[in-house]
């Protein structure tokens, strides 16, 4: 996305899932509608875009003319060839991607967690290290948010009828954006197939009411934001629709707990991918010049995102074969490698590096509690208490990964602008580091033990950096130093 587009009436199209055998765009010719991306020239509307589609036989379903960008449907085979000569194609059915971390949570009954614990008279307090971790007890006594402060929630939708969330919804400033287009019915941005968006939003917002758990900001609302579709697939066009309604509806912050496209790392230099890095960079900007911060998890494959790789996992979708891709600078982690995007690693009840967390040094901001329930220290037992406790539809669950991290920082972010109204994204950005706990690299190489007999994974990690480094970024979010 850092390619510009040429001339006035240029184009590009973005035709996922669609790749040909080196890796060029494959003609839809299957007779079946496809899904397309159309990248017009940004800041001039979509009008000569939109002429174009209807002559090559697409049909626009949503048009987005802040950022240039249309969502098309099209049965042609030769759409994206006949939409112009010489324009970007780049094959979008099946680019999409799986949540960070969407296993089912592993239940908790209230009945049996015997006495609640103070400071919020919630019943399952007592289990919440996560919170006890970054203060939220202590911030608590000074503010638990502002009701004004929304906080989108892009995720598989948050469950409206939970009673730790019921109340803490902002209905009217929620939507679905499967497909790319908005739909504001509440049964559409409820969750269908999973239960991370509504774990996600527990952990920021859940209500102090006597039932179950305390958000991280319980005075503020959230928003369901619903990109992740039935199959659990988070598609470019879902997401640059939940970026763009997020800022347009007066939203400060986001969390964001997903990659998006089948190949973990997406590369500006693959002209097959280019067009999704571009389309996601207007959004990106258009967001943060409207006033909303992005929040992003880091990702669950314990590799360094400072020194590129090779990815021998993607794409992980089955819309083609797996291939070994050496990534290089030119590859990104999107959203979470995006210019202006707080990106945040993930720590356990130790206050050490996740196991699973991806890390960087100049790419991690900060960290937060996402939970390690495999490992701890030598000699500890493992335990599920280690994951994240959170809402999800029917009661309440632990889960662990950097996407149960990256609501903790949210949750900050949103005490922050609740205690100091007006600060930009820049501004919010830069506070949520210099009030976070430094967190020292680890000596030598960091290798978590393996705590069960017969497991043979390792995964070592190499930390650089001073006080800001590449497990922790600046720190350990802190809800207290933000509002005090």
């Amino acid at each position: 996305m850092n390619r510009k587009v040429i001339g006035t009436a240029c184009a590009a199209v973005l035709a996922i899932g669609l790749l040909g055998a080196a890796g060029t765009p494959a003609a839809a010719d299957d007779g079946q509608e496809h899904s397309y991306l159309v990248l017009g020239p940004q800041g001039q509307g979509t009008k000569n875009a939109q002429k174009r589609v209807a002559a090559a036989g697409g049909t626009v379903v949503a048009a987005y003319d802040q950022i240039g960008v249309l969502v098309v449907k099209s049965s042609s085979g030769d759409f994206a060839s006949r939409v112009g000569g010489g324009l970007e194609v780049a094959a979008t059915d099946g680019l999409g991607t799986t949540l960070i971390d969407d296993d089912a949570a592993a239940p908790v009954d209230p009945a049996a967690l015997g006495a609640p614990g103070d400071p919020t008279a919630e019943p399952l307090w007592g289990l919440q290290w996560d919170m006890q971790q970054i203060d939220v007890a202590e911030a608590h006594g000074v503010t638990t948010g502002d009701p004004s402060v929304v906080v989108g929630v892009l995720d598989s939708g948050i469950d409206s009828s939970h009673p730790d969330l019921t109340t803490q919804i902002a209905y009217e400033q929620s939507a679905s954006c499967i497909g790319g287009v908005v739909d504001t019915d509440e049964a559409a941005w409820n969750p269908t197939t999973s239960d991370h968006g509504t774990h996600v939003a527990g952990t920021i917002a859940a209500a102090i009411n006597g039932v179950g758990i305390a958000g991280v900001a319980p005075g503020v609302k959230v928003a369901a934001v619903k990109v992740v579709n039935d199959d659990g697939y988070i598609y470019p066009e879902a997401a640059i629709c939940g970026y763009l309604w997020a800022a347009d509806h007066g939203m400060p912050v986001t969390n964001n707990s997903y990659y998006i496209d089948p190949w973990e790392f997406n590369c500006v230099n693959d002209p097959s991918q280019r067009p999704v890095w571009q389309a996601v960079q207007r959004a990106l900007r258009y967001s943060a010049a409207k006033g909303t911060l992005t929040v992003a998890s880091a990702g669950n494959s314990n590799v360094d995102l400072q020194h590129k790789f090779v990815d021998s996992t993607s794409p992980n979708d089955g819309s083609a074969p797996v291939e070994d891709r050496t990534i290089t600078g030119a590859c990104r982690d999107l959203p979470a490698e995006a210019p202006g995007v707080v990106t945040v690693s993930a720590v356990g009840p130790t206050e050490q590096k996740s196991y699973y967390s991806s890390y960087g040094q100049g790419v991690v901001d900060v960290t937060a509690p996402g939970g390690d329930t495999r490992f701890r220290t030598q000699g500890a037992a493992r335990t599920v208490s280690d994951g994240v406790l959170s809402t999800v539809p029917g009661g309440w669950g632990y889960k662990q990964g950097t996407s149960m991290a990256g609501p903790h920082a949210a949750g900050v972010a949103a005490l922050a602008v609740s205690a100091h109204p007006g600060m930009k994204p820049g501004q919010l950005a830069s506070f949520l580091e210099r009030s976070a706990t430094p967190l020292a690299c680890p000596a030598g190489v960091y290798n978590p033990v393996p705590l069960w007999a017969g497991s043979e994974t390792a995964y070592e990690a190499s930390c650089t950096g001073g006080a800001r480094n590449g497990f922790y970024g600046a720190g350990n979010v802190n809800a207290y130093n933000v509002v005090k």
